[in-house]
């Protein structure tokens, strides 16, 4: 498989990742309550001022991956990937270790880090 089919699945994986930051945005952004909630956290008013502070951040996220998996280079492509990659895993791994006890949100959302930091790295190693 040529290099040009490689970044055309990370195009892909880009634009699914984000679509889920976006969802995750809105919710963040509209319902912060009810994220803190499905997270096992006390929601406060700080915390859901703070939760919408990171909806917000993830607009710009996804607007910039979608951007880049549109538009970029296929260099920037590839490099957005890699950030992706470890960002995705490090989204798991903080997740898992929340300041409560672990429920199926918690364990669902650190499934979806680990799985997109896997998808980026399937789409920039696998040359078939």
């Amino acid at each position: 498989m040529t290099e040009q089919k490689s970044t055309s699945r990370v195009r892909l994986v880009l634009k699914a990742g984000s679509a889920v930051f976006g969802v995750s945005a809105l919710l963040l952004i509209a319902a912060p309550a009810v994220f803190n909630g499905l997270l096992g956290l006390n929601s406060t008013p700080d915390l859901e001022w703070a939760m919408r502070m990171i909806g917000i951040t993830l607009v710009a996220l996804a607007g910039n991956m979608f951007s880049v998996a549109s538009r970029g280079s296929e260099t920037s492509v590839r490099f957005s990937a890699r950030v992706m990659q470890i960002s995705a895993f490090a989204l798991g791994v903080l997740t898992l270790l929340i300041p409560t006890t672990l429920n199926w949100f918690t364990i669902l959302y650190s499934m979806v880090g680990f799985g997109f930091s896997a998808a980026y790295t399937w789409a920039t190693l696998t040359k078939k």
